[in-house]
């Protein structure tokens, strides 16, 4: 299972991932411009690394994950997700939803759009999630 997912993690950065990946990181280091922007940045930068290499890991929100809320699962986090849509979440979901399109031509690319359309769904709302790997 280890091998496939190796093969088509590298599959995946070479016919796309890569452009969305470094598209997460223009987004983080736009952030790392104002002081406000640093938690969101950071969470490009998280989510960038799993834009380059999806499989094998998943998103989750981190109130069900530990059980408790946080800043980030509370209504900061609701403010923080509308702002973060407004700015750049349209826009990098735009992008994945192109990318999972272009995809879903072909029956060998349907994996990479389901992984598209997750990373769509991600980029909405990425406050209060977390990156988790699959075990």
């Amino acid at each position: 299972m280890a091998v496939l997912r190796l093969i088509f993690n590298i599959a995946w950065f070479v016919l796309g991932g890569f452009v969305m990946g470094l598209a997460w990181w223009i987004a983080g280091l736009l952030c790392y411009i104002s002081i406000i922007g640093i938690p969101f940045g950071r969470a490009c930068f998280v989510i960038g690394e799993m834009t380059f290499w999806p499989f094998g890991q998943d998103h989750m929100s981190r109130r069900s994950l530990t059980g408790s809320e946080d800043i980030g699962t509370g209504a900061f986090g609701t403010l923080g997700n509308i702002v973060w849509f407004l700015l750049f979440g349209i826009w990098l979901a735009i992008g994945h939803i192109t990318h999972a399109l272009a995809c879903f031509v072909t029956i060998i690319g349907i994996p990479f759009g389901i992984q598209h359309l997750k990373l769509a769904i991600l980029s909405l709302t990425p406050i209060g999630q977390t990156v988790v790997t699959k075990a």
